[in-house]
């Protein structure tokens, strides 16, 4: 057992050797390693930051800002009726069997059902908010909705 682990090797191939530069002329890496000619480039830590325009004002700060973030604002997730004929006849669609359906990621501020499409089935449906087409049409399908 001993001798066959001790045998053991990547495959051929598969592991590469880390290019060693700045050794000499002799290894075709000396000198600039690589680097090209002498500047800022070619410095330890070189290099210009992104945006950078040579000391010019930069396009993002020349820019004027525009719009802003409410803070105040809900943000509703919304379904339509006809995305819960995945549930059976006389099954409560609540919540959490929204989220097991993979109907909805996440209860942010609240889930609102709206009225696009034809519900068949008979369900009972609860949810924070529903427009007045969608009752309706839970409704005219034998179900009932309450609001959470």
């Amino acid at each position: 057992m001993n001798d066959i682990l001790s045998k053991l090797a990547p495959p051929a191939g598969s592991r590469k050797k880390r290019k060693r530069v700045g050794r000499g002329p002799g290894s075709g890496w000396g000198k600039t390693a690589g680097k090209g000619m002498n500047g800022q480039k070619a410095r330890s830590g070189g290099g210009i930051a992104r945006g950078f325009e040579g000391g010019q004002m930069p396009l993002q700060r020349r820019m004027p800002k525009r719009g802003f973030t409410n803070i105040f604002k809900k943000e509703i997730i919304s379904i339509n009726v006809e995305r819960l004929e995945v549930f059976s006849d006389g099954d409560v669609v609540d919540i959490e069997a929204l989220g097991k359906k993979g109907l909805i990621s996440k209860v942010a501020d609240g889930v609102k059902i709206l009225g696009k499409g034809e519900l068949t089935k008979k369900l009972t449906v609860k949810a924070h908010n529903a427009s007045d087409g969608a009752i309706e049409k839970i409704q005219k399908a034998g179900g009932s909705f309450e609001q959470i």
